[in-house]
Parts: structure tokens; sequence; C-alpha cells
């Protein structure tokens, strides 16, 4: 039976170990710590943003509000309009960091889905959590991209992006053999492109009082009727 090793060269063996073993521990406390600071920092923007506006809101004040330098904010998200959209970003893929579309939770468990109408379940649920998440900041985004370039921008490229996301959505559901025959593939993604908007939930959630149950039930109950053909019965 081997015995463990002792003496000088062992000492030096388990002390590189321990060194090891801390500098990795130290590297987890460091990145969990850097990533607390991100998300305070993105917490006090988000709410500045919306209480007061992409314009009004500065650095120093999301700074101010999230206990750090202004120095910190740009070192650990970046400029304001850099902040704006991580926190877009984020109420999209509702987790901590961007999630590309097709990657995200609900569009994993759609394309799973053989039934078009659960899979049209499974975004009418989707998009209203989205939506609570995303229609405040929408509200901002759109009453500053006309004055500034890069909300401009940002609107621009967030529009192009749902857009082309129904394209792939609308063929998807295609496959299921039950859509509407006199609908194309484009007519149905922008159906659904209209109805999935930060403007749709603020209407109806926000400004007509629905509760987001009432919400996700009536856009399910829409799009069934809206898009897909009724099997025959009797």
């Amino acid at each position: 039976m081997d015995r463990p090793r002792v003496g000088p060269a062992a000492d030096a063996v388990n002390a590189q170990a321990e060194h090891r073993a801390t500098r990795r521990y130290d590297s987890t406390r460091r990145r969990a710590a850097a990533e607390q600071t991100r998300m305070r920092i993105l917490t006090a923007a988000r709410e500045l943003f919306i209480t007061n506006g992409y314009a009004a809101t500065t650095i120093a004040a999301i700074a101010r509000d999230a206990e750090v330098s202004p120095d910190t904010v740009y070192a650990t998200v970046g400029r304001k309009p850099v902040v704006f959209r991580e926190l877009i970003e984020i109420a999209l893929s509702g987790t901590a960091h961007a999630v590309p579309g097709a990657r995200r939770d609900y569009a994993v468990r759609m394309r799973a889905e053989p039934d078009i109408g659960a899979k049209l379940r499974i975004y009418a649920d989707a998009v209203t959590a989205l939506q609570s998440r995303l229609s405040p900041l929408f509200v901002v985004l759109r009453a500053a991209a006309d004055a500034d370039p890069d909300l401009a921008d940002l609107w621009t490229e967030i529009t192009r992006r749902r857009a082309d996301n129904m394209r792939h959505l609308a063929a998807d559901l295609a496959g299921s053999g039950r859509l509407r025959a006199d609908l194309t593939i484009d007519e149905v993604a922008d159906i659904i492109w209209t109805m999935n908007g930060s403007e749709y939930f603020t209407l109806l959630v926000v400004e007509r009082g629905w509760t987001r149950e009432r919400f996700a039930d009536w856009l399910h109950d829409a799009w069934c009727r809206l898009l897909v053909v009724t099997p025959p019965t009797g």
C-alpha cells in the first residue's frame, strides 16, 4: 500500500493546492460581488428611468441610488445608452443577462409542443410575463427615441428583432397543419407581432385595468380565433 508522502516536497505540493483553492475561492467571491454591484446599478437605473424618463436620468443619479461611484457604473455596465439597453435585454430574457429569443425557456417549450393551441397558450403566458417587465421601459424608450440617436437605433433594432422572431414563430405554427390557409406566414407573423407588443399590454392592463391573467387568457383566445382552423365537430 502506498504511503502518503511527507517531508518538504509534500509540504510544497500541499501549499500549492491550498493556494489554488484559495485563488478559486477569491475569484468566485469577486465575481459574485461584481454581479451584485451590477444588479444594484441596473435596479437603480430602472427605477430612475421609469420615474424620471431617459433624458432626466444621469449616470451620477444612478450611481448615487446604487451607492457606487459614477466610474463604477461606467466600468461595470457602461454609458447611459448601454445601461438602458442592458435593462431592455434582461427584461426580454427574464434573467439577469441577455438571452437570444430562440434560446429562451418559453421558446424551447413551444418548439417541443406539437399542439398549436398549447403553443399559443405558452406564448400568451410568456408575452404577459415579458410585458410586465418590459412595457414600462418601452414607454420610456418610445418617448426618448425621437430625440436620442442611440435610443432611436435601439428602437429600430428591437422592432426588427421582434418582427424576425415572429416569422420564425409563424413558420413553427405552420408545422402543426392547423393554420388558416388564407393567411400567409408573413401575415400570421404580423398579426402576432402587433398583439404581442408593449402598446397592447399597456392599453389593456395599465390603462384599462385588466389583470395579467385576463390579458393572457384573452390573448390566447384571440390568437386561436384569428389564426387556427377549428377541427370539425360531430
